[in-house]
């Protein structure tokens, strides 16, 4: 199987221009725009509710606009049904057709378009090498385990080489370890296949790992847009910052009054990376970021002191809890040092100092 014609190109794949969806007075999608070009792993992320898996469906035709427009490949699909659409989808619950065969599951999609014969059987069986089930072709979905089901459910969506494969939390039903793998055998078939993957998922961790960019959503609306790393490292808000990965937030209210930009909070002044923002905010510092030591900190850092309150061991990384004047701190440094890793033991009830860089932490207007 060969990546579309379209990612090579610079139109996007799919463009959705000011698009809201209502249910009578209520609103799933409010104003939502979105350029996802081909090619990308693009993730959906937000809690419950928040509009992802609406606008999924409306991307797959599945539930009509109330206004706006939606593009796929330059062509208006606002009022195309679903089969007129260049889009496949795999669901959550797979829904496999328990009376047919593995390969006569794939190769469906191919007879309902018309594509019989050596072709039709030349392409199951491309898309079954593709997600590693060559010999399961005559096996029933019930002689599967859940992950085998799953890659069946790839490979049928696949088959018919779609310009844009939409996945609405298709490993939500699979245990941790297993969606482990799907998330690694994901990634190797987007990378193999050049398919524009759709990816909706209330899993921060795994948005992170799979995507090349995410929207975070909240009440119907992206409240932010960017690569993984973009999102997690500088986001735009308290909310972005708290529903993907664990963050320490110190409320503050920034002056000039030692010459210097700074931030005054209980128990200490930060320093400030860059200006912009006047009154009171938050500044944002990732665990990992924060160091703990009992001598002084390096000149020009961000430092509180306080009293460790909790230390545990989680494997990778000590998780260290400083209780300060500005609250709670944590820090959570890696343990690949043995040594320094059994030394953080002994800090439990003692004096220390949490500091990070000003350039690691984000300052965010308050409210």
């Amino acid at each position: 199987m060969t990546a579309p014609q379209a990612a090579v190109t610079a139109q996007p794949a799919i463009e959705l221009v000011d698009a809201t969806k209502r249910y009578g007075d209520a609103v799933a999608l409010d104003g939502v725009s979105l350029r996802i070009m081909p090619g990308e792993f693009f993730c959906l992320l937000g809690p419950s509710g928040c509009g992802k898996t609406t606008t999924l469906n409306l991307i797959g035709g599945f539930v009509p606009l109330s206004s706006g427009e939606l593009r796929i490949e330059g062509r208006r699909v606002t009022d195309l049904p679903p089969h007129k659409r260049n889009v496949n989808t795999v669901f959550q619950n797979y829904a496999l057709f328990p009376h047919m065969t593995v390969a006569e599951n794939v190769g469906f999609g191919l007879r309902m378009a018309g594509v019989k014969g050596d072709r039709a059987r030349s392409r199951v069986g491309d898309a079954l090498a593709l997600v590693g089930l060559t010999a399961f072709g005559d096996r029933y979905p019930g002689q599967l385990s859940g992950g085998q089901q799953q890659r069946v459910a790839l490979a049928r969506a696949l088959v018919r080489e779609p310009a844009v494969l939409l996945l609405d939390e298709p490993l939500g039903a699979l245990d941790l370890k297993l969606r482990k793998q799907m998330q690694l055998e994901l990634s190797r078939i987007h990378r193999q296949v050049g398919t524009t993957f759709v990816f909706v998922t209330h899993d921060q961790e795994e948005a992170l790992s799979l995507a090349t960019r995410i929207a975070v959503m909240s009440d119907g609306r992206v409240i932010q847009e960017g690569t993984p790393r973009e999102v997690y490292y500088r986001p735009v808000d308290r909310f972005v910052a708290d529903f993907i990965g664990e963050s320490n937030f110190v409320a503050g209210r920034t002056t000039s009054d030692d010459g210097r930009g700074s931030i005054a909070v209980p128990g200490g002044r930060l320093p400030m990376a860059d200006g912009g923002l006047d009154g009171e905010v938050d500044v944002m510092v990732r665990p990992e970021s924060v160091r703990v030591s009992a001598a002084p900190p390096p000149d020009g850092s961000a430092a509180l002191r306080g009293r460790v309150v909790g230390v545990s061991f989680l494997g990778s990384y000590t998780r260290v809890t400083v209780e300060t004047a500005a609250g709670p701190i944590v820090a959570a440094p890696p343990t690949s040092d043995g040594s320094r890793s059994a030394a953080l033991d002994g800090l439990l009830d003692q004096e220390v100092c949490v500091w990070w860089l000003p350039a690691d932490s984000v300052v965010m207007r308050r409210g």
